[in-house]
C-alpha cells in the first residue's frame, strides 16, 4: 500500500506543468503594424563620361518621319525637333533635349515604331554620367524609374542625377553626314593660289552603318555647380518605387510574397487566426500591407507555417 501511494504521488506530480513555462500553443512575441515611408532602390555603379550617347524614344506608337537637319555649329540651348511620330494624320513631336545635339536615325524614315522604342540617339555636350545596367535590373528600373542619387567615389554627393532618354539598348544607326571640309584661305597679296586638290576616286565608298548595339545603360547629368573629373567611379541609387506613410510589419510575422501573404492574428482571448493580406513594397526589415489589416491587430512572430504535406505525399503525381 504505501509503495501504491508513493507510485500515485510521483505520477500527480510529473503530470503538472514545470512552473514558469506557458501552456503549449501560447504565442510568446507579438507585434503590431505600424506606418512609415517605404522606397525600394537600386544601386548601380557608374563613371563620370566626356560627351556619352543616349537614345531618344517614340512618344507613341504610329510612323516615324525624321526631319532634315543641319549641324548646329554651337551646343543648343533649346530642344531640337528632330521629326514626329504620326498617328492618324496627327504629329507627335520628337526631340532631342537641350544641351545635346543630333547623333543618328535608329530606324528607317517612315518605319512603324512602338511607343517607347529607340528611334535617335544623341549626344550630351558635356560631362555625364553613365552606368551599365545587367539585364536582370533592366524591367525593375525601367518600370518604376521615380529619382536618382549620385555619389563621386572620393568626391561630390550625394546630389540628384537628371536622367536623358532611355535605359533601353540602342541598336546601330545612321552614322550623321561629316561635316564638310573648311574651304582654303584666300592667298596673300604677292602669293600665287595653291595647285587645285586633286578630284577624288569616282568609286563612292560605302559608309559604315553606324555603332555596333549598345548594352543597356543609363546616362544622368550632374547639377551645374558640381564638379566632375573625367573617369571618376560613381554610385547611383535608383528609386524605383515609393509609399508615403504606408502600414508595414515585420517581415517575420508574414508568411508568403509576391504580392499576397498571410499573417497570423492573436486575438485577445490569447486565441490565433490566420488572415490574407495583399503585399507592397519592402525594404528586407518591414513590408507593405496593402489590405487586409486595420492597422490595431497584433500579430504572431514568426508568421504561420504552411500546412503539412499529407503522410506519404512526396509531391509526385499518383502519390507515394
Amino acid at each position: 500500500m504505501a509503495v501504491l501511494a508513493v507510485s500515485a504521488c510521483s505520477t500527480t506530480e510529473a503530470a503538472e506543468p514545470p512552473p514558469g513555462l506557458a501552456e503549449r500553443g501560447t504565442v510568446m512575441t507579438t507585434v503590431s503594424p505600424t506606418r512609415q515611408d517605404l522606397t525600394n532602390a537600386v544601386s548601380l555603379g557608374g563613371t563620370v563620361t566626356m560627351n556619352p550617347v543616349f537614345g531618344i524614344v517614340a512618344p507613341v506608337a504610329g510612323q516615324m518621319r525624321y526631319l532634315d537637319l543641319e549641324q548646329p555649329k554651337t551646343t543648343p540651348t533649346k530642344p531640337t525637333r528632330i521629326g514626329s511620330v504620326w498617328v492618324d494624320g496627327e504629329p507627335h513631336r520628337v526631340e532631342v533635349p537641350a544641351g545635346s545635339v543630333f547623333a543618328g536615325r535608329l530606324v528607317d524614315d517612315r518605319a512603324s515604331v512602338t511607343v517607347g522604342m529607340p528611334v535617335a540617339s544623341a549626344k550630351l555636350a558635356g560631362y555625364g554620367i553613365v552606368a551599365e545596367i545587367s539585364s536582370d535590373k533592366a524591367y525593375q528600373i525601367a518600370d518604376g524609374l521615380t529619382g536618382v542619387q549620385a555619389q563621386i567615389k572620393n568626391g561630390p554627393g550625394p546630389f540628384p542625377c537628371a536622367v536623358l532618354g532611355t535605359i533601353a539598348a540602342l541598336p546601330a544607326g545612321t552614322v550623321p553626314a561629316p561635316e564638310p571640309p573648311p574651304a582654303p584661305e584666300p592667298p596673300a597679296e604677292g602669293e600665287s593660289a595653291p595647285p587645285p586638290a586633286p578630284e577624288a576616286p569616282q568609286e563612292q565608298e560605302e559608309l559604315p552603318s553606324g555603332s555596333e548595339a549598345s548594352g543597356l545603360r543609363l546616362v544622368c547629368t550632374a547639377p551645374p555647380d558640381t564638379k566632375l573629373i573625367n573617369g571618376a567611379a560613381v554610385t547611383l541609387k535608383i528609386v524605383t518605387q515609393t509609399a508615403a506613410n504606408a502600414l508595414v510589419v515585420p517581415v517575420e510575422a508574414v508568411a508568403g510574397g509576391q504580392g499576397k501573404g498571410q499573417v497570423e492574428v492573436v486575438n485577445g482571448d490569447g486565441s490565433t487566426k490566420v488572415v490574407e493580406i495583399v503585399l507592397g513594397l519592402t525594404d528586407g526589415k518591414v513590408v507593405e500591407v496593402k489590405s487586409g489589416l486595420t492597422g490595431e491587430e497584433k500579430l504572431s512572430v514568426p508568421g504561420p507555417n504552411l500546412p503539412p504535406a499529407p503522410e506519404g505525399d512526396n509531391g509526385m503525381p499518383g502519390g507515394k
